[in-house]
């Protein structure tokens, strides 16, 4: 009876974060949306970094649990600068905790307001989340065939020339790496073999489209680029395979002791600005990343393994730079929960917030589509002339 209450106490250990970082997001949507307002009549620069004060709130109440509440042990390895600076972030995908590595490296060089992510399409009808990730920066963008190109680039350049902070979040491998699914792996080996680059065994193939556009939009903008590997100790079965990289919920219940990050800061004069040579060289670096996992999960000697090589420092963060936000969120949602009218406008903003948010984005698609056929409409009229034409028909 007793071992089966602990069992269930363990294992709801995440609902407490889960319940305040989910419950806190309309009290912070509603802060955000009056600012949106007030600053309408404001130079634009005046909103973002507000806005991006109001984000490295909200973060820090989410590293006060991945953080702090978790106990996790954050080593690290290789170059970090103490001071922010405007880069690209490039790291391996295999959890829903990668996001928040971005947010442990970058409060660690008080940059915490300034991250912006690439994600993928999908996650844009995230409920009132999706809207407004896209409102800070955040960018999305479809994988191959359907990537817009000049969609991601135009809004990259509009920060840009506003002067916005960048802390460029980009996930080259697309998908998340999981041991389990070898189908995903095995095509990502093959394209490899196909392309004619090495075959990887720990990270996915790395595609080369958001990186490249990316990295040429920002080249005059950009201080570095930060080459980012994670592992995350004890995803390893009793066998000694690796299984699969622990999820939120199990990374909440403290299933993960220690993360293990290495980072390489690269002047951006020493990356390729031609997409063939960056192609090549983004692959590089992730044979580079394969190495270092490899040798992490596989190593021969016990004593090299469940860690990087080189020194690491055991980074410990500061329970100021949580907690006030924690107090604050929770604070003000529990205020709003606590009358009738609070209570009804928390609800209303959950579902109008989601409505208008997907309503936005159902919009900003269909004029994107009116202005993709305005585009390609004089390019076929100019082919359909160009094969009419006399010499066309000579040949």
């Amino acid at each position: 009876m007793l071992l089966s209450l602990v069992l269930h106490m363990h294992s709801v250990r995440c609902v407490l974060p889960a319940a305040v970082l989910l419950g806190a997001a309309p009290t912070y949507v509603l802060a955000w949306g009056a600012w949106r307002l007030l600053s309408a009549l404001l130079p634009s620069r005046f909103y973002q970094a507000v806005d991006d004060r109001l984000y490295c709130v909200y973060q820090s109440m989410v590293l006060f649990f991945f953080e702090n509440y978790t106990g996790v042990q954050i080593l690290l390895y290789g170059d970090l600068p103490k001071n922010k600076e405007n880069i690209i972030y490039l790291a391996n995908h295999q959890s829903t905790v990668d996001w928040i590595i971005a947010d442990i490296l970058a409060v660690r060089q008080n940059a915490l307001g300034h991250v912006r992510y690439v994600l993928k399409d999908g996650l844009k009808w995230l409920p009132l989340y999706g809207c407004y990730f896209s409102q800070h920066g955040g960018i999305y963008v479809k994988r191959s065939a359907k990537f817009n190109e000049n969609q991601m680039r135009k809004k990259l350049q509009r920060y840009i020339s506003a002067g916005t902070p960048m802390y460029l979040v980009i996930f080259p491998e697309g998908t998340r790496y999981n041991p389990e699914l070898t189908k995903v792996i095995s095509a990502s080996q093959a394209f490899a073999a196909q392309e004619g680059l090495p075959i990887l065994k720990h990270v996915l193939t790395p595609r080369i489209k958001a990186t490249h556009v990316a990295f040429d939009s920002m080249k005059d903008y950009l201080d570095a680029v930060y080459d980012v590997t994670v592992a995350f100790e004890g995803s390893v079965d009793d066998k000694g395979q690796r299984k699969e990289a622990p999820s939120m919920a199990e990374f909440l219940c403290k299933e993960c002791p220690k993360i293990h990050i290495h980072i390489d800061r690269i002047d951006k004069k020493n990356i390729p600005e031609e997409q063939v040579s960056m192609k090549r060289w983004l692959h590089e670096r992730f044979e580079i990343k394969d190495k270092l996992l490899i040798e992490f999960y596989d190593s021969p000697d016990p004593e090299r393994r469940n860690k990087f090589p080189g020194e690491s420092v055991n980074s410990k963060l500061s329970l100021k730079k949580t907690l006030p936000s924690f107090l604050i969120l929770s604070g003000l949602t529990a205020g709003l929960l606590m009358t009738e009218a609070g209570r009804k406008l928390y609800v209303k903003t959950w579902i109008y917030g989601t409505l208008i948010g997907c309503l936005w984005f159902l919009s900003s698609r269909s004029s994107a589509e009116v202005l993709r056929t305005a585009d390609v409409g004089p390019r076929r009229k100019h082919c359909v002339l160009t094969q009419a034409s006399p010499g066309s028909a000579v040949s």
